[in-house]
């Protein structure tokens, strides 16, 4: 079968892992990263995390590159290309369209958090945070959430700045914007880093970042490492898969896996360097949880030196992280449009982003006009992002895997991966064995379904390491 011809390419291998790192650096590493370190005890979460990065991260990631690469196209477009270079089952791009619905989902609700950081960056510049405590910057936020076109007003922006970068196309658009966009947040962010080292409470804040206690690590922590190490690289989203259908072929899939994977475990453990120091120099709590940047930051920052010019500073950051991880979001959609249906990208992003305002504003208005109406207990805003968390993704995860795994011929991985004899034996073993058990384990965990307790996680890992020598010798590796 000849190969479709990529109509979109990356002008340099830079390119890609600027945008796959921007997809990856979003609220997850710099707002969500940080308090879960700190509600699950710092150092023994971040051991966990980096061995899920490793477990679940790169392999899931390597088979989505290689996968959109070897298809050229959409999520739906490049997974019907591979199987149909298979002779295999036509309905396997029916993962395709659930990654780039999923991305579009979360971006529908994506953009009014986005939106909380542009609006936070002005408060802080304006003196709007100023107050004498976390919970009177708790009423803050609320009063910000409950004003409709405030809120809307700061997710359109989102959304529109999002769209504009999009429809630019993929190097004079997305590319030119995370070359300077991505550099930026790393000077920031490494601004913020120095900023700490002075605040007083550096020492604590790396003790605690990377102080091992073996007593810390439960069953609990290690769900929500796996759930956070998946979710962190923007997997089964429809973006990778589709920025990786812009990579040349004379470009390594696994070694710019491991430059994106490690740049965004760096992003966040500099987030943390950045922000627990600050917190234990005002004496706050770590495990302050989602309120930790929204509430005690500003605070700390009011107590410091140059807090507020540091405050802003750090908002700023977060609205750039924000809007490169936005940006991949909606790119599967426009790129689908563009490419099967032959929509101009002005068309495409303008067509995509009426549809996203609507339901974003519905997001919305649920912390405000429709705050009453939870259908099942759930609001409008809590829905997406429980049908996308909980379902979509990880069944998404589970499915490219098993696709890549079990599904394709041995010698259409083997090629577009180009890896040696080792090196492949260990990512198939993963795809095949150690990522889907694990993402099906959050998957369960998350839905309720599955209880582990500190105790039971030993007998997960020796039961893993049994397996891991049995299966070796029947897969033929070891």
């Amino acid at each position: 079968m000849t190969r479709e011809k990529p109509k979109n390419l990356w002008l340099s291998r830079w390119g890609f892992i600027l945008a796959a790192t921007g997809s990856a650096v979003g609220l997850g590493n710099i707002w969500k990263f940080p308090y879960i370190t700190g509600e699950y005890g710092g150092g023994a979460f971040v051991l966990m995390y980096l061995a899920c990065i490793l477990a679940i991260g790169i392999p899931v990631m390597m088979t989505e590159i290689a996968i959109g690469r070897r298809g050229r196209g959409s999520p739906i477009d490049a997974i019907g290309r591979v199987v149909k270079e298979n002779n295999g089952n036509p309905l396997w791009k029916a993962v395709g369209g659930m990654a780039m619905l999923a991305g579009f989902m979360i971006l529908c609700f994506y953009v009014v958090v986005a939106g909380w950081a542009f609006a936070y960056t002005v408060k802080m510049l304006d003196g709007s945070l100023a107050a004498t405590s976390v919970e009177a910057l708790g009423g803050v936020f609320e009063a910000h959430n409950a004003k409709p076109w405030q809120l809307g007003g700061w997710s359109v922006l989102v959304a529109l700045l999002t769209l504009w970068i999009v429809a630019k196309g993929v190097q004079k658009g997305i590319e030119n914007a995370v070359r300077w966009m991505m550099p930026g947040l790393a000077v920031m962010l490494l601004i913020l880093v120095g900023y700490a080292f002075t605040s007083g409470g550096f020492s604590a804040g790396f003790d605690f970042l990377f102080s091992f206690d073996a007593s810390k690590i439960t069953g609990e922590a290690l769900l929500a490492a796996l759930g956070h190490a998946f979710f962190t690289l923007s997997l089964a989203s429809g973006a990778i898969l589709t920025y990786g259908s812009y990579l040349p072929d004379n470009q390594s899939v696994a070694r710019t896996t491991f430059v994106v994977a490690i740049c965004d475990t760096c992003v966040a453990l500099l987030a943390g360097l950045a922000i627990f120091p600050i917190i234990f120099a005002n004496g706050m709590n770590p495990g302050a949880g989602p309120g930790l940047i929204f509430m005690s930051l500003p605070l700390a920052f009011q107590q410091m030196p140059f807090g507020t010019a540091f405050g802003v500073l750090f908002f700023a950051m977060v609205s750039v992280a924000a809007l490169t991880s936005a940006i991949s979001m909606i790119e599967a959609t426009v790129a689908y449009l563009n490419e099967k249906h032959g929509i101009s990208r002005l068309k495409a992003a303008a067509g995509s982003g009426a549809v996203l305002l609507v339901i974003s504003l519905l997001a919305m208005l649920s912390f405000n006009l429709l705050a009453g109406w939870t259908p099942l207990g759930k609001n409008f805003f809590d829905w997406l992002d429980y049908l996308t968390s909980r379902w979509m993704m990880p069944l998404g995860g589970i499915f490219i895997v098993l696709l890549a795994g079990y599904a394709l011929r041995d010698e259409i991985m083997r090629d577009e991966l180009n890896l040696p004899p080792l090196g492949y034996a260990l990512w198939l073993f993963m795809v095949r064995y150690v990522s889907p058990v694990l993402i099906l384990v959050v998957f369960l965990h998350a839905l309720g379904w599955l209880m582990i307790d500190p105790v039971a996680q030993w007998y997960w890992i020796a039961g893993a390491l049994v397996c891991s020598r049995c299966s070796a010798r029947c897969c033929g590796h070891g």
